[in-house]
């Protein structure tokens, strides 16, 4: 038997419910690095639905949490909504939704925040608090307080204006950064929680190993090999820095930076740059040099495998590390091997369709 699912419109800043109605072919996807999205449409079969969803579904107001039995499975901010009437005159409301994530991105730093030697977990944080502090501006993203061990120099200037969500991006890009994403969950307490999970280098969960198999468990997947982003060499560019408007004006530099082990293997030299055009001290270019760099030596692979939902394969899965084993022409010797789901997207049942979920995979290194 399926377990059904529950869509549950609430107040943003105070998550206080406001009616839960019905959504018909829904998309919805979370990730590591990456704002998960929702989308669906909700039937408005009579005037009362239509007057419940005028109340409840206000884009850039509206809170959407999933829920799947008593588990919260996916959550974040409807933004946009569309009426939509066939020639028969049958009304849907399309709606699009962003993870919690999202908000980050629509706030901007309008107030010059300095640090010297943070934890660079502390400075996502002071982030966050900057946003929560404002009126208004209080989405109820909660946090713990562990540290990451790394400490940074940071000024973020006011006259850039960036977003949040683009400085912590920016800060976790850096060599030795880290990943982070917005959680939702149901606590102990049976509470909903939109929480900020931060993890150096990257965020690992679950410890019980869980294997796919195809044929088996794995219905389908696809496994790309990708050369289009790839650099041996790479240079970055920062800010300008040259204060005086009688001379010629270059922005910094980073160090330049050639794999000649890769050359000398027989790979053609590729070359890479990347623009910072807010950093101003050459240690801090440079490191985002090297971590660009580093991460463009190889080829892209993010591997997608579907399985069918069941107790084991549940968006508590990102982060975790799955054993995956495929017998097949392209791997006559089986493919055994391990790989960490950084992103998953679950169609939900419908008429017809089976509940399944794709899982984006991590090729390990």
């Amino acid at each position: 038997m399926q377990t059904p699912y529950r869509f549950l419109f609430t107040d943003l800043r105070s998550d206080q419910v406001l009616d839960a109605l019905p959504v018909q072919g829904v998309a919805l996807d979370d990730y590591i690095g990456k704002t998960g999205r929702l989308t669906g449409n909700v039937p408005i079969p009579n005037r009362e639905i239509a007057e419940r969803a005028r109340r409840a579904l206000q884009p850039g107001r509206t809170g959407v949490w999933v829920e799947r039995g008593r588990d919260i499975w996916w959550g974040g901010i409807l933004w946009t909504l569309q009426l939509a009437s066939s020639a028969r005159g049958y009304l849907t409301a399309q709606i699009q939704c962003g993870g919690w994530e999202s908000y980050l991105y629509r706030r901007l730093l309008l107030d010059t925040q300095l640090a010297e030697q943070v934890d660079q977990f502390d400075i996502v944080r002071g982030l966050v608090d900057y946003v929560q502090s404002t009126p208004g501006g209080d989405i109820g993203i909660t946090y713990d307080g562990e540290p990451s061990g790394v400490v940074r120099d940071r000024e973020f200037s006011r006259y850039d204006l960036p977003t949040i969500g683009d400085l912590i991006d920016q800060l976790a890009a850096v060599e030795r950064g880290f990943e982070w994403r917005v959680a939702s969950y149901r606590d102990a307490d049976g509470r909903r929680v939109k929480r900020l999970f931060l993890g150096h280098p990257i965020i690992r969960t679950g410890t019980a190993e869980i294997v796919l198999d195809h044929p088996g468990s794995v219905l389908t997947y696809t496994w790309p090999h990708d050369a289009s982003t790839l650099a041996n060499a790479w240079q970055s560019r920062g800010a300008n820095v040259n204060n005086n408007q009688a001379t010629d004006s270059y922005p910094l530099m980073s160090e330049r930076l050639v794999a000649t082990d890769d050359v000398a293997a027989g790979w053609p030299r590729l070359d890479g740059s990347s623009d910072y055009t807010t950093v101003e001290q050459q240690a801090t270019l440079d490191a985002h040099a090297r971590a660009d760099w580093t991460a463009a030596r190889r080829p892209v692979q993010i591997p997608e495998v579907e399985v069918l939902l069941g107790n084991n394969v549940s968006p508590a899965l990102l982060g975790a590390t799955v054993r995956v084993r495929i017998r097949d022409l392209w791997h006559p010797d089986v493919l055994d091997a391990r790989y960490r789901v950084v992103g998953l997207s679950i169609n939900p049942p419908e008429r017809g369709r089976p509940e399944t979920a794709k899982l984006y995979l991590e090729v390990p290194e």
